[in-house]
């Protein structure tokens, strides 16, 4: 950045930074003596504000360079025109957040909330007493996200038309309705994220991993997709499905016979990459020992409350949502199984619930149960090696 578009940063020490802090505090508290907290242009390069209360405030042309702000709710905060790089922001509130022209090169956004919240090219014009008004411009282009890590984000919804994000990590993402025509996301990492209804119109996805990627209802068109990884992704459902070359109503409904009948009705089948979403709901259906490794029950919110899945072959599943209450998983496979939560709408998510389930011996050895819900669950001799708990509801 050159010394002639730098803008006057104000420096603030502790006690400053401290007492405006305070001062906001009270008023989102609506307390006497409360002041809405107003640091545009200010220097909290390297500043710990972590976990703190923050909705609101403006820090429009702030730097934040290396600053630490896990945790922290900006929600509906003005970061107009911010210098984000390298800042720790993991696992904050930055739903609505006004993002424009922010620069986020490096940052950490792992697991933020950042839903709604815009992220478009902006630059901030500054009064010069010479040269009148002029744009503050950053090292790098304006809105870029470039190197930046958003894995297990929520950007349902977001504004990010032509959005500079090369290199970034998106990994399980959800950027369900995120408006990103014309974005620049060349070898970025988009595996697993969830980008049902949004618009990637005209954007360059070169040399892109888009590995288990949901596309249902995603435009693509005019996108440039040279390179890129696109294995398994998930599109939108068939009007019907067919097991052994019949409807998948039909073989189900033969697996619950089997069942029912000790093996004297029916046969068993092997659901095994079958994509279940033509199906409404799955609510008292007999599964026993079904085989379905890498099904798809993406969306369908199923309903296995106190179904016995007992020795089933469940392998990288995905049961984002699911409701499992009261459900018998003893001995089941569900190694590398998605149990983390269903978005189903703008900051709305369903989680996984295993309440009261029967996991004894299962094996979720590599499973991603983010948030899912384990109250009173047994879990007696459960493989959890690698098994992603993050924000999971354990009974210790």
């Amino acid at each position: 950045m050159s010394s002639r578009a730098q803008p006057h940063r104000l420096a603030l020490d502790a006690q400053a930074l401290r007492e405006a802090v305070e001062a906001h505090q009270r008023y989102l508290a609506g307390r006497s003596g409360g002041r809405r907290l107003s640091l545009t242009y200010a220097d909290l390069s390297n500043c710990t504000l972590e976990g703190l209360d923050l909705r609101e405030a403006d820090f429009a042309g702030a730097n934040f360079h290396g600053a630490t702000l896990a945790r922290a709710n900006l929600s509906r905060g003005i970061l107009f025109g911010a210098d984000l790089r390298e800042a720790d922001l993991r696992r904050a509130n930055l739903g609505r957040a006004d993002l424009r022209g922010a620069c986020l090169r490096g940052a950490n956004l792992a697991g933020a909330e950042l839903p709604g919240c815009d992220l478009r090219e902006g630059r901030i014009a500054l009064q010069d007493k010479l040269d009148g008004f002029r744009i503050l411009r950053h090292e790098h282009r304006p809105g870029e996200l470039n190197y930046a890590i958003l894995s297990g984000a929520n950007l349902a919804g977001a504004q990010m038309a032509g959005a500079v994000a090369m290199s970034s990590d998106f990994t399980d993402a959800n950027l369900s309705g995120a408006q990103m025509a014309g974005a620049k996301l060349t070898r970025a990492v988009l595996d697993g994220a969830d980008l049902t209804g949004a618009d990637l119109a005209g954007a360059d996805l070169s040399g892109a991993s888009m590995k288990r990627t949901v596309l249902t209802g995603a435009n693509l068109e005019s996108a440039t997709l040279d390179n890129v990884d696109m294995s398994d992704v998930l599109r939108a459902p068939p009007p019907v499905v067919y097991v052994d070359s019949r409807p998948i109503d039909q073989v189900l409904a033969e697996h619950e016979a089997y069942c029912d009948s000790a093996g004297e009705r029916g046969s068993v089948s092997d659901f095994s990459n079958v994509d279940f979403r033509t199906l409404r709901t799955l609510k008292e259906r007999r599964l026993t020992a079904i085989v379905a490794r890498n099904g798809v029950f993406f969306g369908l919110d199923p309903d296995f409350s106190g179904a016995d899945l007992r020795g089933c072959d469940l392998r990288e599943t995905d049961l984002r949502g699911a409701k499992l209450a009261g459900a018998s998983f003893t001995r089941a496979d569900l190694r590398g199984a998605k149990l983390g939560p269903l978005t189903i709408g703008d900051g709305r998510f369903v989680r996984t619930d295993f309440t009261r389930a029967t996991l004894r011996n299962a094996d979720l050895r590599g499973a991603h149960a983010v948030r899912a819900r384990f109250l009173e669950a047994d879990m007696t001799g459960a493989n959890l090696q690698g098994c992603d708990l993050t924000d999971a509801e354990l009974e210790v």
